[in-house]
């Protein structure tokens, strides 16, 4: 695994995130050093933007929103998410390719 972003672990997969709140849109623009760059249009208010974080990646990842949770950085710009999957090595790779966006939850 190459992206210095993503990590294994048991039961799935670690990605550090650098998250943009109050962004026109939800979406995953790329790598920000060592971090995945996530935007969202949700303020970072009573943790909103953390919520549309979550459901932005679930969707990515194709797994349920119970799955994905942020597990460090809750009040900050740079987090930990943490998702359940049984397979981990192929959504690494997607992520590694990441030019994602979400245009339902634009509106």
């Amino acid at each position: 695994m190459s992206a210095p972003f993503l990590s294994l672990i048991p039961g799935g997969l670690r990605i550090r995130v650098r998250l943009q709140p109050r962004a026109p849109h939800n979406r995953i623009v790329g790598q920000h050093g060592d971090s995945l760059k996530a935007q969202v249009t949700a303020p970072p208010v009573e943790g909103e933007a953390n919520d549309a974080l979550e459901r932005l990646l679930a969707r990515v990842a194709n797994l349920p929103r119970s799955a994905v949770r942020v597990v460090a950085g809750a009040k900050s710009r740079e987090k930990v998410v943490e998702l359940a999957t049984a397979n981990g090595p192929a959504l690494a790779a997607k992520l590694q390719a990441c030019r994602f966006r979400d245009k339902e939850e634009t509106r």
